[in-house]
């Protein structure tokens, strides 16, 4: 792993592969109760698969571009969540703390190492939670469940980028939105250099893809960007990782 500086701006990457919701314990956390653990007692738990160094660095050293810049970004894209909210690549629950009204939030989040790490901070979120070991390009949840599909910093991350946004596709509700901040791929030079950097950046930073157009495949995937912002994070390297933050809404059939 990098460390200092750089490792700031990183550490904000979601690792993890994709593994079904069934095969893995389930957290949840009953309106205004303590959190409670269920699992089926059926099924043995497989061998920990993941990025153990990275989920460990992941809060402490992401603490400080949280303070400074992270922390407001996702308390105000979250305060456009209603309804019954899918979290896809939840990570470590860095966004539990912003959620309000909402009737209930469920956070797939296959990695495990990145999902141990979820417990602890259930004892003091405001809604109801569960947690999931789905992966995003195989969500276990019937066709329009959820009112709010969020993605932080996960559709760099995903294997198969079209997959998860076709699931996030399915799983939302008429009228649904898709809220996300991520970062994307650069223009001239800049790209050029990401395109260079890929395999190390993907083998250092829990399977990150720095260069993905994450932009045009939320369009191609069938949405409408509703709103948009592309700014650079106050970090080091950021050249390298521009960022956007906005919403997008199912496009209607022609």
């Amino acid at each position: 792993m990098l460390l200092g500086p750089r490792a700031q701006r990183f550490s904000f990457l979601i690792a993890g592969r994709c593994q079904m919701a069934k095969s893995l314990p389930t957290w949840q956390t009953p309106d205004r109760q303590s959190m409670k653990r269920s699992r089926n007692i059926h099924e043995a738990s497989p061998p920990k698969e993941g990025h153990p160094i990275f989920a460990a660095l992941y809060d402490p050293v992401g603490a400080s571009a949280e303070r400074r810049w992270m922390g407001g970004r996702r308390k105000r894209l979250l305060a456009g969540a209603r309804g019954a909210v899918l979290e896809i690549g939840g990570g470590t629950g860095a966004n539990l703390e912003h959620y309000r009204d909402v009737d209930r939030v469920t956070i797939a989040e296959p990695g495990p190492f990145m999902r141990d790490r979820i417990g602890p901070k259930l004892e003091d979120v405001r809604v109801p939670v569960e947690v999931s070991a789905a992966g995003a390009e195989a969500l276990p949840f019937t066709d329009g469940s959820f009112d709010t599909v969020v993605s932080t910093l996960v559709l760099c991350t995903v294997p198969d980028q079209k997959a998860a946004l076709d699931e996030v596709r399915r799983v939302l509700r008429h009228g649904g939105r898709l809220l996300f901040i991520e970062h994307v791929r650069a223009a001239g030079s800049a790209a050029r250099w990401q395109d260079r950097l890929e395999p190390l950046w993907r083998r250092l930073l829990g399977g990150c893809h720095p260069n993905r157009d994450t932009v045009a495949a939320i369009e191609d995937a069938g949405f409408e960007i509703e709103t948009f912002e592309s700014f650079y994070p106050p970090d080091p390297l950021s050249i390298l990782t521009p960022h956007v933050q906005g919403s997008a809404t199912v496009r209607l059939a022609a």
